[in-house]
């Protein structure tokens, strides 16, 4: 898959583009109610126009992980759903009146009731705000909203990855990153058991993939550990027969060369060379292919590093491959 360039530990996207995947599975794994009266035979239909719109007017700046979503209830009705996501690490004073202007400037542009949910990704238990407000002498304007917390989920994290909604895989990711900002090899291990774990749930192809996807962009790694991550990844499906992100892969590879080629950037190719040749040598070696990348880093020039690539795609034994590299 292609790397998106980000900050370490930037949430805010990978949690829209869930959201937008797997919003049932979402509302099912947090709000069961509300699942529970949605009809999800009708879909549901993301209102990133109107959600715009509704920001210019609440004049509270653009945030990333906020989503509004149309969904149909059982009964017939319509309702919208405004899920915000609070990725930040500290609390945010701001946030309890944030969603008051978003609710108001919905009603005000559309005349549409919004549901307020909010996803708090902090590290303080006590801050759980579920509503603003103001008032004086027997009046008051108030809104309120449904919070989770991921902080109580981060105590069970061998519950989340046994679990069978696909957003528990989400939510694994994201504790595990924060658990593992100052330990980039403990990530690897985890991120690895994780996506690991995607297979072993049985889930269908386009299920692992967009996972993977997400679990990837959120469970960032150092090259290195990236490079060797993704070998491990390929040799596990070798094992499994269950090639699921080999074409995502190479479409990658195929990506990265030529972004490479077409700046001159003759390190950025050399970057790609390496990760595709870990990756061929752990898919079609297993663990043994890998431990030659020592000697493959040692050819030390682009040109040697390109014939060897294109070799490798004939090679038919290990034998072969020290030979070459001899």
């Amino acid at each position: 898959m292609p790397k998106r360039r980000r900050d370490p530990d930037d949430f805010d996207s990978p949690w829209k583009d869930a959201l937008h995947a797997y919003l049932p599975s979402f509302l099912e794994f947090f709000f069961l109610d509300i699942h529970a009266d949605i009809d999800w035979k009708r879909g549901y239909v993301a209102l990133d126009k109107e959600f715009q719109q509704i920001v210019r007017r609440a004049k509270t700046g653009k945030r990333l992980a906020d989503k509004l979503f149309k969904v149909w209830l059982r009964d017939g009705g319509e309702r919208w759903l405004l899920i915000h996501v609070e990725v930040q690490g500290e609390p945010e004073e701001a946030f309890p009146e944030r969603m008051f202007n978003y609710n108001v400037a919905a009603w005000r542009l559309y005349n549409q009731t919004v549901v307020g949910l909010a996803v708090l990704c902090d590290d303080r238990p006590g801050w759980r705000p579920t509503s603003f407000g103001y008032g004086q002498w027997g009046c008051r304007t108030e809104t309120t909203f449904r919070v989770v917390k991921l902080l109580d989920y981060a105590q069970d994290l061998e519950g989340l990855a046994r679990h069978s909604n696909r957003f528990a895989a989400v939510i694994l990711a994201h504790c595990q990153a924060l658990r593992t900002r100052r330990d980039a090899a403990g990530r690897q291990v985890e991120k690895l058991r994780l996506v690991k774990s995607l297979y072993e749930h049985g889930w269908p192809k386009e299920d692992v993939r967009q996972l993977f996807r997400l679990i990837d962009w959120i469970m960032t790694l150092p090259e290195d550990l990236e490079e060797a991550f993704r070998a491990d990844v390929f040799a596990y499906e070798q094992e499994k027969k269950m090639p699921y992100l080999s074409s995502i892969e190479r479409s990658a590879l195929k990506k990265g060369l030529e972004q490479g080629r077409q700046e001159g950037l003759e390190q950025g190719e050399e970057r790609g060379l390496l990760l595709g040749i870990n990756v061929a040598l752990a898919a079609k070696f297993g663990p043994q292919g890998r431990k030659l990348m020592g000697k493959v880093r040692a050819l030390g020039d682009l040109a040697r590093l390109r014939h060897f690539a294109r070799f490798l795609e004939t090679a038919k034994s290990l034998d072969d491959v020290r030979a070459f590299l001899s």
